[in-house]
């Protein structure tokens, strides 16, 4: 088991433009070898700059576009978003609490470079050898509320993969993988809190995950999850939506999925109102209906069914009347 300790670094005060933060951190931080430095993104942004001035009558969603790759899910005046560093967060992370009224704060452009820099201006200014974590507040998917979690690191290993490990009754671990800079993150909020005016913090304990001086390792960017791998690529009104669009973009769908598993979907939904018959990259429907209006209907379901499967209706499309057979490809990746 390990211990540690987390000691939030106090008297930072505000930070404008041309902070030059690793010396702010290193005038009032005692640091050892083998510490974690966690420091909040606000700051960081006002540092370099990312900082906007909102119109009257504006908030962060005048600002949001700019900030979105795509977005997941809207409810209400809540909206989630895939922003362009891959982080899945709502309102792309834009932050209007801790700043002067009428700004906004937005995400730094490139947190593991952030990191980085720190890290190596903290050894500058201090000889020791410490990690970095840049830290944001986000929600969870499967969870209510929010925690800290890494959107930069260097010098740490942020993900402790053990695969190939066995647990104390000789099970094989196959998919555990603690995501240790997010613990970190969330261990130095504990400590900082929303109200405290300390957006940094020490973690002291951690030496074993912290990586020698000149090895900034993979940074948070290795537990952004790739897009073919997610779950929950859009909320349940979203999937809907593009699954039934014709044509457009199918990201947030994950990988297409194998023939067996579309196999079984359309047999599920189709019943005795078409035959399905699929092989690995080919999938034919023959529909069984002679009303020309319910053919059709049935048509609609199962294009979009194969759609949010991640397979496009393949062959010609010129017909002119409710089709006979469906055929569907996967989409390439």
């Amino acid at each position: 088991m390990t211990s540690f300790t987390v000691t939030p670094v106090t008297g930072i005060g505000e930070v404008s433009l041309g902070t030059d933060l690793a010396a702010l951190v290193a005038d009032r931080a005692d640091l050892r070898d083998g510490d974690v430095v966690a420091v909040t993104s606000k700051i960081v942004s006002k540092s370099e700059g990312r900082v906007v001035v909102l119109e009257p009558g504006q908030g962060r969603e005048d600002v949001l576009d700019q900030e979105t790759d795509r977005v997941v899910a809207r409810r209400g005046p809540t909206t989630i978003v895939r922003t362009r560093h891959g982080l899945v967060m709502a309102a792309a992370g834009i932050d209007i609490s801790n700043t002067a009224p009428g700004t906004a704060v937005l995400l730094p452009v490139d947190p593991d470079g952030t990191a980085r820099r720190l890290r190596e201006g903290l050894h500058e200014h201090t000889g020791v050898n410490v990690a970095v974590v840049v830290t944001d507040t986000s929600g969870r998917a499967w969870r209510t509320g929010q925690t800290d979690i890494a959107i930069g690191a260097a010098g740490l290993v942020v993900l402790d993969d053990h695969a190939g490990r066995t647990d104390r009754y000789g099970n094989p671990l196959l998919v555990t993988a603690p995501a240790v800079a997010d613990e970190v993150a969330a261990a130095a909020e504990l400590a900082t809190g929303k109200l405290s005016a300390s957006p940094v913090a020490v973690v002291r304990g951690l030496a074993a995950v912290v990586l020698t001086r000149g090895e900034h390792g993979a940074g948070a960017a290795a537990l952004v999850r790739e897009e073919a791998s997610d779950m929950f690529g859009y909320g349940a009104r979203e999937a809907v939506v593009r699954a039934l669009a014709p044509g457009g973009d199918l990201r947030g769908f994950g990988a297409p999925a194998s023939g067996a598993e579309l196999g079984a979907a359309l047999t599920s939904m189709a019943g005795a109102a078409a035959a399905v018959h699929v092989a690995a990259h080919a999938a034919t429907v023959t529909l069984a209906e002679e009303d020309p209006y319910s053919r059709g209907v049935t048509a609609a379901r199962l294009t979009a069914l194969a759609r949010a499967h991640g397979w496009h209706p393949s062959g010609p499309d010129d017909r002119t009347g409710p089709p006979e057979v469906l055929r569907f490809s996967p989409r390439s990746p």
